[in-house]
């Protein structure tokens, strides 16, 4: 169980989170969605505990970061360390031993190369190798699918279908609509920093035509396409 209370998050005069209340079960997962700038990364970023805020967060588990995983929408590596170096790194970490990295490694990376090396899909796929790894019962995904390639996608999906069944409570953000749609119990729909709807499965469907109408309405005739 995570409980957010009067979350708030500012950066200078932006106010990115706006007394936002919020209440994730465990086991359950949670599609995260909203337009550019409507408070998601920040959102993941105060849970992680990465930022600070005002309000408070309240788990469930105890020592929950060593609990949880975050992937970052674009994740950061130190310009010299290799792939299996950090694989390593975030497992010892966690105290993880004996793990068969070359067998573990689904995504057919070149491990033995500097990770800064890597391109976006590359170091994303690497970020939630890591993660995947340390056994976390929580996981945050920022933009899971963004920059790797259809292959990868196909597989990152059956990844959190598996991890759903086993019942870890999973927090995700996609501009996918139809992959959140297979994987979520819910939706949290964020607009401007609030929490503009919080659903169940059953008005999936109602939230997509609602986001299509307002975000595309007659936009597209305004550009006189010939």
């Amino acid at each position: 169980m995570i409980d957010i209370k009067n979350l708030n998050k500012t950066y200078g005069y932006v106010h990115a989170l706006r007394d936002l209340n919020l209440h994730l079960k465990d086991g359950f997962v949670y599609g995260v969605i909203g337009s550019n700038g409507a408070g998601k990364t920040t959102l993941f970023e105060c849970i992680a505990g990465l930022i600070n805020y005002s309000g408070s967060i309240e788990f469930k588990i105890k020592n929950i970061k060593n609990q949880m995983g975050f992937l970052h929408t674009e994740p950061y590596f130190p310009s010299l360390i290799t792939g299996r170096e950090y694989l390593q790194l975030i497992c010892n970490a966690r105290k993880l031993k004996s793990i068969d990295f070359d067998d573990a490694n689904i995504f057919e990376l070149p491990l033995n190369r500097f990770a800064s090396t890597y391109s976006t899909g590359m170091k994303k796929k690497l970020a939630l190798t890591g993660i995947l790894l340390q056994k976390n019962q929580i996981f945050i995904l920022d933009e899971p699918y963004t920059g790797i390639d259809v292959q990868s996608n196909m597989l990152v999906t059956e990844i959190l279908l598996r991890l759903k069944a086993m019942h870890k409570t999973m927090l995700i953000s996609s501009h996918i609509l139809s992959t959140l749609t297979e994987l979520c119990d819910y939706y949290v729909v964020l607009k401007d920093g609030r929490i503009d709807k919080n659903v169940t499965k059953e008005a999936f469907q109602d939230i997509e035509k609602e986001m299509r109408l307002s975000e595309i309405g007659n936009k597209i005739e305004k550009l006189k396409l010939e």
